[in-house]
Order: structure tokens, then C-alpha cells, then sequence
């Protein structure tokens, strides 16, 4: 078998063999396939496509190219949540205690922020002592005892991911839709969860700009799941606006904490809830409309909260920090952002509300840079709000001046103030799962 043959199969539109993906996928991890005919097969199926069989096939064999996660030790039915990102998206702070809470365990592991988009393990790491970097058994350890555990990818998992990606970040074929699948699908497989919910966001801030790719990208990783054994469903959210009020590590840390303490903003709270509702359903629970009602119960009870707290102690952080949140002051420079004129702020341009957030020292513009905890945005207006001249949009930190300079310029490049008020969009457009489509809008 040569790989010349496949790349040439592909470019001309022929659907590709188990035996000819699984000879590639093998080949490029042991290094017998060079990078510039990986591209060109990247770049094939960039154009060309592929079929849902050649993408569950390309999904399990990257699952299979490294170590597998072994929950079996785990008691009850594993839950997973995935999100294609965002800005604000603090969602796993919040539904993975909810959903331990009510007997339901949560082994997440999770990535960190890169771009415009925040990472949950540096939003974690923004308490001070709490560790990501657990090892293998006392990361179940933590599992089995809370119910719930957040680390960074562990061991040799998908190594083919990891290369494959890596490629296609500088080959311009990251947004193929078969290729953004497999690399999602096949980390969640290989972490040994047995249910698996994806929330795939959509608007200015998301990779997807529209329902109608979000649908898509969807359906197509429902069909992956659902093809290799693993019971599938998924969410399409707003991400035409930021998620909550504040973006930035420890911000965003306050901010789900009091999402569990059931005085979250409003669009925060009713995503989480309908994320832990859909999760505790594929656990099987309930019914969706009756999961929503534990949700909402166990942020008002205080237990998930507390389910929260005892994560954070099992993990090496410092309890005192989410049982007062002023604990962790404030950055060293601050500015609030005014409104230059009256009206509605009709639209924002959620990726640059997460440029911004960057600029300030909240994220990493490359994987070597370094982030500043404290840095961030306070949006004190969103998409819908009023204001008049002089009123505040947002209050934004920063270690120094001139970040907060490079900041502001980029977050008011991002709001848009009309005379009209705009349409209110919903927080969710849609649920996929091996039933089709339900549309909410």
C-alpha cells in the first residue's frame, strides 16, 4: 500500500478504505509517513470530504493510537461534557458539581485557553494550590471519593491528534468538518466515558459562525459517537455574546461560584442548567424537564456548591477562595470603559471581546506565554442593554497601562451601539441526536 495512492484517491473523490485510513493513521504516529503527504491528505480531505463511515474510522483509529482512560473502577454511568469553546465559557465549573452532586460522576479532562478562546484548567489554576496535573490512579481517586475531577490530558492519549493537529494548524485545514470531528471525538473516546454531551457553540465568538455549521459539525460528531458504541447528544449554544459578565481566570472563577450559588447572570446560569439537565439525562436520571429541576435545586440547596468545594480541596486548592471570593483581590491597574454615545448595544463582536481579554494578560496569544490570573473584562453591558453616553460597558484589569491601553482599543472595537434595539436571540438553537435535529428557534 502506498500512501501516494491514497492521497490521489482522495483528491479525486473516492472514498477511502478502513485498511488504507488505518495504514495512514499508523504510519504518520510511527513516523514512516513525512508531514508533506499528511498535508496533502489534510488538504485532500479539506476539498473532498468524507463519508461518516471514513470518519468514524479516522475517529477510532486516532482513539486507538495511544492509551486508553480506564473508568471501569469508577462506580455509575460516566458523563462527559465537550464544548468547541467560546468566550466566558465557564460551563464546567459549574455542571460538573452540579451533576456529581446528584450521584452522577464527572472524570473531565479538560484543555487550556489558546486564542481568543479560554481554557478551564487555567481558570482552575487561578485558585491558588488547586492542581490540574494529577496522576492517572489518584485522578480516579478523586472521582471515586468527590464525584468529580478536572485535569489536563494524562499520559500518551491520541498521540495522532496531537500530531495531526499540530499539521493542520499551519497547513490552513483546520476547518474541515471531518478532521474537527475526529480530533474531538477521538479525545472523548479515548478518555473512557460512556456518555458523552457536546456543546457546540455558534456565533462571533465560536468557530462555527452559524446554526446551520454548528448543526452540522453536530451531527456529524452524534454519528461518531453513536458509530463507535458511545451514547451521543449535543447542544448548539449562542456564543454571539459573551457567556455571563466576566472573562478572565479568576474572574471567571468568582463568577461560577456564584452561578452555584444560584446568583450567576442569568444566560450563565440557564446554559448550565440545560447542559447538566441533558447530561444527567443521558445518565438516565429523568427526563430532560425533570433533570432541569434537580439542576436548579441543587445550586439552591447549596450541594452543589459544596460538591464544588470539596473538588477544589481534593485537588490542592484553597477552599478559602471559593468560600469568599474577595480573596482574590484585584489586578494591579484598572479602567472602566464608557459608552461615546446613546442607543442599544445592537451587536458584539464576541472574538475580540476575547482578543482583548488576551491583550490584557488573560490568555496566550502562543503555548509558551505565560497568563496573568488576575487580568480580564467585567462587562458591565451585552448585546440588548442600554446606555447612554458615559454610561459604563466594562470595567477591564491588567497588570500595567499599557496592556490596559491594548486592551481597551480592542474591546470597544468590539461593541456596536445603534438606535435600534435589537432581537433577542435564544441561549440555545438546538438539540442533536441520533433522532435528528430539534430546533428551539
Amino acid at each position: 500500500m502506498r500512501m501516494y495512492d491514497i492521497i490521489e484517491g482522495k483528491r479525486d473523490g473516492r472514498e477511502l478504505t478502513d485498511e488504507e485510513i488505518d495504514f495512514f493513521v499508523k504510519g504518520y504516529v510511527a513516523g514512516d509517513i513525512p508531514d508533506y503527504q499528511a498535508s496533502a491528505l489534510c488538504m485532500a480531505i479539506f476539498f473532498k470530504g468524507m463519508t461518516p463511515r471514513e470518519t468514524a474510522r479516522l475517529t477510532l483509529d486516532m482513539a486507538h493510537s495511544g492509551e486508553f482512560v480506564d473508568l471501569s473502577s469508577i462506580p455509575g454511568v460516566k458523563v462527559d461534557k465537550h464544548s468547541t469553546g467560546g468566550v466566558g465559557d465557564k460551563t464546567t465549573l459549574v455542571i460538573a458539581p452540579v451533576v456529581a452532586s446528584l450521584g452522577v460522576p464527572v472524570a473531565k479532562m479538560s484543555g487550556r485557553g489558546l486564542g481568543h478562546t479560554g481554557g478551564t484548567l487555567d481558570k482552575l489554576e487561578a485558585i491558588p494550590g488547586f492542581t490540574t496535573a494529577l496522576g492517572r490512579e489518584r485522578f480516579l481517586d478523586v472521582v471515586r471519593s468527590v464525584g468529580c475531577a478536572v485535569v489536563g490530558q494524562t499520559g500518551n492519549l491520541v498521540p495522532a491528534d496531537k500530531k495531526l493537529y499540530a499539521l493542520r494548524d499551519v497547513t490552513a485545514t483546520v476547518d474541515s468538518m471531518p478532521l474537527i470531528a475526529s480530533s474531538i471525538m477521538s479525545k472523548k473516546i479515548a478518555d473512557g466515558t460512556e456518555k458523552i454531551l457536546l456543546d457546540v457553540t455558534c456565533g462571533s465568538g465560536a468557530f462555527m459562525k452559524t446554526i446551520d455549521a454548528a448543526i452540522g459539525l453536530a451531527e456529524e460528531m452524534v454519528t461518531i459517537g453513536e458509530r463507535v458504541g458511545r451514547t451521543t447528544a449535543a447542544l448548539i449554544t449562542d456564543m454571539d455574546r459573551p457567556l455571563g459578565h466576566n472573562v478572565g481566570n479568576a474572574l471567571e472563577v468568582i463568577e461560577a461560584v456564584e452561578t452555584l450559588r444560584g446568583k450567576g447572570p442569568t444566560d450563565l446560569a440557564g446554559v448550565c442548567i440545560e447542559l447538566a439537565a441533558n447530561m444527567l439525562e443521558l445518565a438516565g436520571v429523568g427526563d430532560v424537564d425533570t433533570c432541569r429541576g434537580l439542576a436548579r435545586e441543587q445550586m439552591a440547596n447549596g450541594r452543589a456548591l459544596e460538591k464544588f468545594e470539596q473538588m477544589v480541596a481534593a485537588q490542592g486548592g484553597d477552599v478559602a477562595y471559593t468560600r469568599d471570593t474577595a480573596c482574590f483581590g484585584r489586578d494591579a491597574c484598572s479602567r472602566e470603559v464608557r459608552a461615546k454615545r446613546e442607543g442599544w448595544v445592537s451587536h458584539m463582536d464576541t472574538e475580540r471581546v476575547g482578543i482583548a481579554s488576551v491583550a490584557l494578560g488573560a490568555g496566550r496569544a502562543t503555548k509558551e506565554d505565560s497568563i496573568d490570573p488576575l487580568a480580564g473584562i467585567v462587562l458591565a453591558r451585552k448585546t440588548g442593554d442600554e446606555a447612554r453616553e458615559g454610561d459604563l460597558l466594562a470595567t477591564i484589569y491588567a497588570a500595567d497601562e499599557a496592556r490596559l491601553d491594548e486592551g481597551e482599543a480592542i474591546l470597544r472595537n468590539a461593541y456596536k451601539i445603534s438606535d435600534e434595539r435589537p432581537v433577542a436571540e435564544p441561549l440555545v438553537y438546538a438539540r442533536v441526536t441520533r433522532k435528528g435535529v430539534e430546533r428551539f428557534s
